[in-house]
């Protein structure tokens, strides 16, 4: 494995496939996820927020996050994301500070602009106003934090000398990770010495070259990529053996791209997979979800790990099996 272990972290989801089961259910099976997590080796659970699907039912990361720090005293939480253009800023500042002191500080606060048309419809966002939100409401949460008294003036908020309570418990605030899907968003974050989030529906080479551009424009930012975390979101489907996992990875897929490209989502600024000669389904097979039998994904892993310099691998579980086979028998493994 080399001389620095590789972190492991799991992106928590809270699908409600058909609807067949109770609501309060796919709560507390995250919740037992979660415990399960603190007991093992796990970096982190990084908590995915959705609205209007039952794609994810997790409207707030944050509210989520108390009750996973209320259950947990080492794992780190993470926000995967804080769909931030949908926040006011200062309350998003209140809530991830309060979040941060409440857990003893142990926040990971991940950013991201949303892609889902449906979220912008209804909270009355215009998309094309997306990204220039999201970077204003980024800005005004780190100055929240860090001064004590916040004055601006921008192209959506103003504010005079307004206090924000509390201050996050991490100083100068929490890590922070900006989701950075497209070129402009990776050189955005990493000229500003942002750590990235990269997502879990690019191929394995499409995250490598991601990964290399955003080293370049850092180094030529200024900054350095020495002690960063930079998650790579990955699908997973694992059974006992490689016909099952193969079918668990393609209802997956399925799922995947039902809910984020069909026509509840439209995604604002996303490339549809489904272009001309491509099968959705099939290349999210090919290229994007790691699936067999735990000891074939194990040699996925480590092979992504030498090709694209993966060492925190951020799983998206597609099963409550595959989570305990990942937490049994590829975690030990990894640390």
């Amino acid at each position: 494995m080399g001389s620095a272990e590789m972190k492991l972290a799991v992106l928590q989801f809270f699908s409600w496939p058909e609807r067949r089961v109770a609501l309060a259910s796919v709560y507390a099976r995250a919740l037992e996820r979660i415990e399960i997590m603190e007991k093992s080796g796990y970096d982190a659970v990084w908590l995915a927020e959705h609205h209007f699907s039952s794609f994810s039912v997790c409207p707030s990361v944050h509210m989520m996050g108390m009750l996973a720090a209320a259950r947990t005293t080492r794992l780190r939480i993470g926000t995967g994301v804080s769909l931030a253009p949908f926040y006011h800023p200062l309350r998003l500042a209140e809530e991830v500070a309060l979040l941060d002191v409440l857990s003893g500080g142990r926040v990971n606060w991940g950013a991201g602009r949303g892609f889902a048309r449906v979220e912008f419809e209804n909270f009355g966002v215009p998309p094309e106003e997306s990204t220039s939100r999201f970077r204003e409401t980024v800005e005004i949460v780190l100055r929240a934090w860090t001064e004590e008294k916040l004055s601006f003036s921008g192209a959506h908020f103003h504010f005079a000398g307004v206090e924000i309570l509390p201050k996050p418990l991490q100083q100068p605030h929490p890590p922070v990770w900006m989701a950075a899907t497209s070129d402009s968003a990776i050189e955005w974050a990493a000229g500003r010495g942002f750590s990235i989030l990269l997502d879990p529906h690019a191929s394995h080479p499409d995250i490598g070259k991601k990964r290399r551009f955003y080293a370049e424009r850092l180094a030529t930012a200024g900054f350095s990529m020495a002690g960063r975390d930079l998650p790579v979101a990955r699908l997973v489907a694992l059974a006992d053996t490689t016909p099952k996992a193969a079918e668990v990875a393609r209802r997956g897929a399925q799922w995947i791209v039902d809910s984020y490209f069909g026509a509840t989502h439209r995604p604002v600024g996303v490339a549809d997979p489904a272009a001309p000669g491509i099968d959705p389904v099939q290349r999210y097979l090919d290229e994007v979800i790691l699936h067999g039998t735990p000891e074939a994904v194990l040699d996925q892993i480590l092979r992504l790990r030498q090709e694209i310099g993966l060492d925190y691998l951020l799983c998206a579980p597609l099963s409550h099996q595959t989570f305990m086979l990942l937490t049994e028998e590829i975690l030990p493994r990894l640390a």
